[in-house]
């Protein structure tokens, strides 16, 4: 989310791209997002899906790109846009080829990415970040507080992501911070405290929700800073758990969306057919059944209820929200430089 949203397996990504017929619209992708309910309308019109190449992590993507390979879009978190942007490696949207621009949650568009003259990043999907526990094993009021991430009763059965938006928004919420757009240097010191302070009772930084998955379901965690997904995949399962968005200190929410590469060499009115189709309200429910939002407003109002928002982890709470939106590459580079120096034990 994110560098979001994996479902990792290799055998997942190759099965992917194996079904993939549409030669002239490659799009760059993370696993999971090729699923053809998310885009019937496309498959509908042209007989098939794109083809996807798939990354794990979205600077391996931007490394990818910027090293020659070409594709006609990705899909990315929105703290990326601004690095990508300034990089060279995007064009600016034509708005007027989006069918659903103006049902587009405003909220979701944010004041850098979906303003002014050029438009670089539309957004896709949306979901939460916040506390996945086991219920059978951890009291609820022990996950009352981001607080549980420091409290030695849970040393080595706790684990956040391995991903630089997450964990440092995980830190400014825990140290009373709700935007980073604007923090001070004092700020970013007492949040990279707190993660240096976390990182003893880690037992790993987890990398995609099937490993999360597995790590809750063992019993080998107990606690987790998670993307929603996990909440309704675990549940569908059967198998315990509790998903704890309204801490003292609150959650967060990220947004991801479609950015359109510079001198794709595919079809360009195949890529507007997609972004179209993916927006499409035929799209909204197998989203939400995913565990993701759509930005589709209008469609979400009227195809998905409050408590089909609530399974999913999405619906309304009563507690502080970090959005993840854009910040400046310095500050990016910033953040993920002392996050590896803290996962090595720095």
């Amino acid at each position: 989310m994110k560098t979001a949203l994996l479902l990792g397996a290799a055998s997942v990504a190759l099965a992917g791209a194996a079904s993939a017929q549409t030669a002239d619209l490659l799009i760059l992708e993370y696993a999971g997002f090729e699923n053809p309910a998310f885009h019937q309308p496309f498959i509908e019109k042209h007989g098939a899906s794109p083809t996807f190449s798939f990354f794990g992590d979205e600077e391996e993507a931007f490394q990818k790109v910027r090293a020659g390979f070409r594709a006609d879009m990705a899909h990315i978190c929105a703290g990326s846009v601004l690095k990508w942007q300034e990089s060279g490696l995007l064009e600016p949207w034509d708005m007027s080829r989006i069918e659903a621009a103006d049902d587009l949650d405003r909220n979701l568009m944010g004041t850098e990415i979906g303003t002014g003259e050029d438009v670089y990043f539309i957004p896709s999907d949306w979901g939460s970040t916040a506390i996945a526990y086991n219920p059978e094993q951890v009291p609820e009021e022990d996950v009352a507080s981001l607080a549980v991430f420091h409290n030695p009763a849970y040393a080595g059965r706790m684990t956040i992501p391995d991903n630089v938006d997450d964990a440092w928004a995980l830190a400014y919420l825990a140290t009373g911070v709700t935007d980073w757009t604007e923090v001070t240097d004092e700020q970013f010191e007492a949040a990279a405290a707190w993660l240096r302070a976390a990182h003893p009772n880690i037992r790993t930084y987890w990398t995609d929700p099937a490993e999360l998955a597995q790590l809750l379901s063992t019993g080998e965690v107990l606690i987790a800073w998670a993307w929603n997904e996990t909440y309704p995949t675990m549940r569908e399962e059967g198998r315990p758990i509790g998903f704890q968005r309204e801490p003292a200190e609150g959650s967060s929410v990220w947004l991801c969306g479609f950015v359109n590469l510079a001198n794709g060499p595919g079809s360009e009115d195949k890529m507007y057919d997609y972004v179209n189709a993916f927006h499409s309200p035929e799209s909204v429910r197998p989203l939400v059944e995913a565990g993701w939002g759509s930005p589709n407003a209008p469609a979400m109002e009227e195809l998905v209820g409050e408590e089909d928002l609530t399974a999913a982890g999405l619906g309304p709470i009563d507690a502080p929200v970090f959005a993840q939106l854009p910040i400046s590459p310095e500050q990016r580079i910033r953040h993920a430089e002392v996050f590896e120096q803290i996962k090595a034990g720095f």
